[in-house]
């Protein structure tokens, strides 16, 4: 079965994506045109990208001085990526868009991100040119975002410090008005940032003519010092090339300095920078300091972000969930080949007979199964989240609200699970090649490296927990929880066979541990020990929310073929093999454990 068979059967078959057709924004679409859309990507994707994906990974990104360095295939595929129109997928016709549903887009994203997701970088710069588009100025649309969805700008998000790493509250950036008229310029309120950014993927190349920098820097009020935690937070468009309000480059280069790459594990192909706004490298317009725009208003910086960043982070659930596939993919040709080993009969192995292949031994099935369960689920999740994202802004004011709390509480999972469980099938992978499975003769070994940022990608495993412990099932009562519960509720109660009867009950066991451990873990006065155990709390909770979306999925693969048989397969899998292990990460969530809590330092 291939990646293409998967993709259609969870749109057309599972989510029914073709109903979309009946809205207004998406009328003029069929699944003709979606199918040409996949078709289109797809075959960029085999001839642009996977043919190069080693090639990426082995040619690091190097800087001569002046300018960062990549193989030309980088560049071809960018250039094929931006000609496909998939920059500007979703966008409106009257500004180059297709109008199409997220769902659709994210899915033939998917295939890119499987043939070399080291090379397809540009969910950043769609990301970043989105949020303009919902918190930008007219002309900040005009000249920045429309030029990245056409592919001639590029777009970075620069959160991250060096000092700071994942605490927002310590960003240490600052901006300050550029002079009496800084209110007054065309593009936005202008200012002068100082400061350095860490980990900022693409944070310079020559791929095109420009990059769009969105930073996050605190203003200093008339006493010269700024507001504590992230309240104090401004957002800031910073042009590597200064532009004009028609957004032509001017010659003038903005006070973005690269002051080193990052040599990564994974994700080689992917420029990763250290940069310094505002050293006086490149002074511009006579004085040292990054000009920079004001997006939205002051202290509203980080509401902005969050835009991109809850974009982001369904498309780091993705890339995960689509290295793990490729892994899976890789080693279940390599199992049908491979020959090795005898099979036990009853009076043992009988050396005289010829060796069989891997596939044949049940603890290769298992561990193909594995990846499999892992995969094709999280892929499942990852588009019927994008599914949510098509209700959230073309659906009626019912389906708006219910979207909106139920991606609140299944962000953190779409974009965890995937990185933690497909990281686990690409281990799965490297061990069904044995030794060459280490080796650079087999890609699997790359696609376990490139897979673990994911679980850093965009707010650690750690962080994404407490977002979802902390806060999301929290919100509003409980909403987004009572939401989730109701949908698997319903899917319960539309099982009919036997077998998927008893995986309803265990699926309602489950999801009734998980919202008695919600309540359990707040008891007490001390919300440090609520949350710490975090991790086990969301590991299971997303489990339990893979077994619900297994389930799902499983009833409507009503075929006789091999393709329904194997997803049934895999939802036996889950709930045979995986659920069962959310009740001990519970456990400890609901007897607020203080083992690691508790564990003194020098006892390490």
């Amino acid at each position: 079965m291939t990646l293409r068979t998967t993709v259609d059967f969870l749109l057309y078959d599972w989510l029914q994506i073709e109903q979309l057709n009946q809205r207004p924004r998406f009328a003029d679409h069929s699944r003709e045109t979606f199918d040409a859309v996949l078709d289109t990507c797809e075959r960029i994707a085999r001839e642009k990208y996977a043919p190069f994906n080693r090639t990426v990974d082995v040619r690091e990104p190097s800087f001569d001085g002046e300018k960062v360095i990549l193989p030309a295939c980088t560049q071809e595929a960018l250039n094929a990526y931006a000609a496909s129109g998939m920059l500007s997928a979703a966008q409106d016709y009257d500004i180059g868009g297709m109008q199409l549903p997220y769902t659709v887009e994210a899915a033939a994203n998917a295939f890119f991100a499987c043939a070399s997701v080291s090379i397809g970088a540009s969910m950043l710069t769609v990301g970043n040119a989105n949020l303009l588009m919902a918190h930008g100025s007219d002309l900040q649309k005009q000249v920045f975002a429309l030029n990245e969805f056409s592919g001639r700008f590029a777009g970075t998000m620069c959160l991250s410090e060096p000092q700071a790493g994942s605490s927002l509250s310590d960003v240490a950036t600052r901006a300050t008005p550029d002079g009496a008229d800084h209110e007054n310029d065309l593009l936005g309120p202008r200012y002068r940032l100082k400061g350095n950014k860490m980990w900022i993927s693409t944070g310079d190349h020559e791929l095109t003519e420009n990059i769009v920098h969105l930073v996050l820097a605190k203003i200093p009020g008339a006493d010269g010092k700024t507001l504590p935690g992230t309240k104090g937070i401004s957002l800031f468009i910073v042009p590597k090339h200064m532009v004009n309000e028609t957004g032509e480059l001017t010659g003038e280069r903005n006070d973005v300095a690269l002051a080193g790459l990052n040599h990564k594990l994974g994700w080689r192909g992917t420029v990763n920078t250290l940069l310094n706004f505002g050293e006086g490298r490149y002074p511009v317009r006579g004085s040292a300091g990054a000009i920079g725009y004001l997006v939205g208003q002051p202290g509203q910086g980080l509401k902005c972000m969050f835009h991109m960043m809850n974009e982001a982070r369904i498309g780091v659930g993705l890339a995960a969930t689509m290295l793990g596939l490729a892994g899976y993919y890789a080693s279940l040709d390599y199992a049908r080949t491979r020959t090795q080993g005898r099979p036990v009969g009853p009076a043992g192995k009988d050396a005289s007979m010829p060796p069989v292949r891997l596939i044949e031994h049940a603890d290769i099935k298992r561990m193909l199964l594995a990846q499999k369960a892992y995969g094709e689920g999280a892929l499942a999740l990852g588009v019927y989240c994008a599914s949510l994202v098509d209700e959230l802004h073309t659906g009626d004011k019912a389906q708006q609200h219910e979207a909106q709390w139920l991606l609140e509480v299944l962000t953190p999972i779409v974009k965890s699970w995937p990185s933690e469980w497909c990281l686990e099938a690409n281990s799965l992978a490297i061990q069904i090649h044995g030794g060459y499975g280490y080796t650079r003769d087999f890609p699997v070994e790359q696609y376990w490296r490139d897979n673990r940022l994911n679980m850093i990608h965009e707010g650690t495993h750690g962080i994404q927990a407490m977002d979802l412990l902390g806060r999301k099932v929290l919100l509003d009562k409980g909403l987004g929880l009572q939401l989730l519960g109701k949908r698997i509720q319903a899917t319960c109660e539309s099982t009919s066979s036997t077998e998927q009867k008893q995986q309803a009950t265990a699926l309602q066991n489950a999801w009734a541990q998980v919202v008695q451990a919600t309540g359990d873990a707040w008891q007490g006065d001390n919300p440090a020990l609520s949350l710490a155990n975090a991790v086990p709390y969301m590991q299971a909770f997303g489990h339990t929310v893979l077994a619900w979306i297994w389930l799902d999925v499983s009833m409507a693969s009503l075929g006789s073929d091999s393709a329904s048989h194997g997803r049934r397969q895999a939802c036996q899998y889950f709930f045979n093999y995986e659920l069962p292990k959310t009740s001990a990460w519970l456990n400890v969530v609901q007897s607020r454990d203080a083992t690691c809590a508790h564990m003194p330092e020098d006892a390490f």
